[in-house]
């Protein structure tokens, strides 16, 4: 244990006492007897904790807190006080100290309210370092791509992660398009608070409205209690609205509602609650094609479309390729412990030849797999599925059908083939089919409703 503690009052026992304790515990302290005296400390060296008097001459504990949280913000500061300064400490504390202590006090009080002041002061360090972590997986810069109608994506990006505006992201699926939500999130003001997503594919229709908005005790069988919506969650943070094609007609109208004035009603409740959200939709769709088909309200399509941003395909933007693979190859290299240094020429060929119709994450997902199942320095065609090679028949297995043969059973092939190739992920599966996971789930549903071969779900998650 070598956190360091500084210790500031002007009367020399309780300096002396607390500096004793502290100490026997196993702690670093130092101790001051003015806030100038600490002031000169803090300028010199750091500390974990500050135990300040409230009361002390010329320099009281609340000028000396507002002080140390100019010239050492990341300090905790707990304040010291008898009964009489109760009032100026609780005042303190809406400055920004800790907590305080209360004069008398025995050993193991003060212990014990150290220990756990300094515990919160640890879990504090772990979520800056944590946030400066993930700010950095989202920074601009570590989004790999110099093909202009990428970077010119990034300059609205940039643009729009500044502002309030509501964004759509349109495009394929695979073309990472949570991906530039979280950057847009995380380079924004709101980069400290939350980002949520829901996935509005993958949650049952009854359940979306319960999911977003929360909903009261008794609203519904199964709502044993009071549960806030990702809505109430996201307040002055992010809400993505993953595939919002896939949202309820019936849910469209609360959600433009919620977009327009910024409230709503838990389910079961009528008491209005206010939230400050910026939200953020992506579809692989076409939304217009979907309001011409009645699928989508077309005032939803204008309030969600305040700032659209749509993301070129991979085939579109294959001079990315070689740089995305070095990125991935080194992903994986770290997660896995392997030394993988690039991809031969005949591969990369292959690579570039390719059509892509899963997208960056197709991309990801071969090297990945060839990363770990490499067995030299360099991966070739070998390294990679078969289909991917130019010039080659691919090898049938399943996909030897008796001819003539209907649609239906060629679609069954291919969501199986994807199925194999995913490893059972039916949300990558739906990705390489270019489908929604609803629409995956209701077909294998299909096949079970005629008692065909359909993979048990635990082998697909």
């Amino acid at each position: 244990m070598n956190e360091k503690i500084l210790v500031v009052d002007d009367d020399k026992l309780v300096n002396e006492f607390v500096e004793e304790t502290l100490t026997r515990s196993g702690y670093d302290v130092t101790s001051a007897m003015s806030g100038e005296d600490a002031l000169e400390l803090i300028e010199i060296e750091d500390f974990d904790l500050i135990l300040s008097d409230v009361r002390m001459p010329r320099m009281d504990g609340l000028e000396l807190l507002k002080r140390i949280k100019k010239t050492s913000p990341s300090s905790l500061v707990m304040m010291i006080t008898a009964y009489g300064t109760v009032k100026n400490a609780v005042e303190a504390m809406k400055i920004g100290a800790y907590d305080y202590v209360l004069k008398p006090f025995s050993p193991d009080e003060l212990e014990l309210t150290v220990k756990k002041a300094l515990k919160f002061h640890d879990l504090q360090i772990e979520n800056d370092m944590l946030r400066t972590e993930i700010g950095r997986k989202y920074s601009f810069d570590n989004i790999v791509g110099k093909n202009k109608a990428l970077t010119d994506v990034f300059d609205l990006v940039k643009v729009a992660a500044d502002s309030k505006a509501t964004i759509l992201i349109t495009g394929e699926s695979g073309t990472g398009k949570e991906l530039i939500a979280r950057a847009i999130h995380y380079n924004s003001p709101r980069k400290n608070n939350k980002f949520i997503r829901v996935n509005c594919a993958s949650l049952p229709e009854n359940l979306i409205e319960s999911e977003l908005f929360g909903h009261e005790k008794g609203a519904f069988t199964g709502a044993i209690k009071q549960t806030k919506g990702r809505f109430e969650l996201a307040d002055r943070g992010t809400l993505l609205l993953d595939e919002i094609s896939e949202m309820p007609m019936s849910l469209q109208a609360k959600l433009l509602r919620v977009l327009q004035e910024y409230e709503f009603e838990r389910v079961g409740s009528g008491e209005v609650i206010s939230v400050d959200v910026r939200v953020i939709a992506t579809s692989n769709r076409n939304l217009k094609a979907e309001i011409k088909d009645g699928n989508f309200r077309e005032d939803l399509y204008y309030r969600l479309n305040v700032i659209q941003i749509e993301l070129p395909p991979l085939r579109a933007r294959k001079d990315d390729i070689t740089g995305l693979c070095q990125h991935f190859i080194q992903k994986y290299n770290e997660e896995n412990g392997r030394a993988v240094e690039g991809v031969t020429e005949r591969a990369v060929k292959a690579l570039l030849d390719y059509h892509w119709p899963g997208n960056i994450r197709e991309l990801e997902n071969m090297i990945q797999r060839g990363v770990v199942t490499a067995k030299s320095p360099l991966l070739d065609v070998d390294d990679f599925p078969n289909y991917l090679v130019i010039g080659e028949e691919v090898d049938s297995g399943d996909l030897r059908l008796p001819m003539p043969v209907s649609l239906g059973e060629l679609e069954k092939v291919a969501i199986f083939e994807a199925l194999k190739f995913t490893s059972g992920n039916r949300s990558k599966a739906a990705d390489i089919l270019g489908v929604t996971s609803r629409t995956l789930r209701n077909k294998l549903a299909e096949y079970g409703t005629r008692k065909e071969s359909v993979p048990a779900e635990n082998e697909m998650s």
